[in-house]
């Protein structure tokens, strides 16, 4: 897996790849001692770049499988341990989080965010799942799911 990874998951859309590039950078460098003690400064620019610029809070502590698409990305707030599988996509605006000290969700793979969506809590989301604009998920997510609301009901089967 290599820093490139996400790139055809986000053709025509440069600020996905330019955040995603410098997320898996910022991942390399924190994974590799040697790497961090003559690029510690790069974290540094990373947390500067990614978060006050473009307001993408995405620290390197998230795990994110392969492919993911980060569409638009404003707003966009994952806490630290987070575990993301590959394929996902995620819009504008969503906060993936904790309650308090709870651990944070785990998301299954080919999973599709919605602008405006929270997912809160020690949670689980299955594969294959679609997540509504503005849903609130305070509940796991069975596999093969479309799901909306708030909070985050069941509207429908896919398998």
């Amino acid at each position: 897996m290599g820093i490139f990874q996400d790139w055809n998951a986000n053709k025509r859309n440069f600020k996905g790849r330019f955040v995603l590039v410098l997320f898996r950078m910022a991942v390399a460098v924190k994974k590799n001692k040697i790497l961090l003690v003559f690029l510690f400064p790069y974290l540094i620019f990373y947390r500067f770049c990614v978060e006050w610029v473009l307001g993408i809070e995405i620290t390197w502590n998230v795990s994110i499988g392969k492919n993911c698409g980060l569409y638009h990305g404003q707003g966009t707030v994952i806490n630290p341990g987070t575990r993301i599988g590959s394929d996902c996509i995620i819009r504008q605006n969503t906060t993936i989080g904790s309650k308090g000290d709870g651990a944070p969700p785990v998301i299954g793979n080919f999973v599709d965010i919605g602008a405006n969506s929270c997912i809160i809590g020690s949670i689980h989301i299955g594969d294959h799942v679609v997540i509504g604009a503005g849903s609130i998920v305070v509940k796991d997510v069975e596999s093969n799911s479309v799901v909306a609301g708030n909070p985050a009901k069941l509207l429908k089967r896919t398998l």
